[in-house]
């Protein structure tokens, strides 16, 4: 019973029309803190789709520039809270890296693990907005693309 309700969960969500919304979805959630990740679902979709490659890719990395879109928010409202630890030495240190790295730094957003808060240390550093989103879109679509590129192939069906 379980087993058929979950296969045909599975061949649901795999449709085009479910699978790119669930893909965002996923790809959003996953950027946020939530230790979540998406390129299981963007693998499996592929796999079922794989006439999907460009879009996918496309889903996944807004749904991913948006959760790190979030973050950055996140740590933007969180600056009022950090704003008594200013004079610690480690503020001093990180005031340092942002005026050495700027928006630049988000690039680095697809990196595992440091990511996210990455996103969230933007935001908290009140770094321009609009040019770390654009590079969390540019290093989070170089990511999607060289993975999946490599899983596709690599993994033949």
């Amino acid at each position: 019973m379980l087993q058929d309700w979950l296969a045909s969960l599975t061949a649901l969500l795999a449709l085009p029309e479910y699978g790119l919304s669930t893909l965002f979805i996923v790809s959003f959630v996953s950027a946020t803190l939530l230790p979540l990740g998406s390129e299981p679902a963007l693998y499996g979709l592929l796999r079922l789709n794989p006439g999907l490659f460009w879009p996918a890719i496309l889903v996944a990395t807004a749904g991913n520039t948006l959760g790190g879109a979030f973050d950055w928010w996140l740590g933007w409202g969180a600056h009022k809270v950090a704003d008594k630890y200013s004079h610690s030495r480690h503020h001093a240190r990180v005031l340092v890296w942002r005026e050495r790295l700027g928006p630049k730094a988000c690039l680095l957003s697809w990196l595992p693990l440091v990511g996210d808060p990455l996103c969230a240390v933007a935001g908290w550093l009140r770094l321009a907005f609009w040019p770390c989103l654009i590079y969390m879109a540019i290093g989070k679509f170089l990511r999607y693309l060289a993975m999946t590129a490599a899983l596709v192939y690599a993994l033949p069906g």
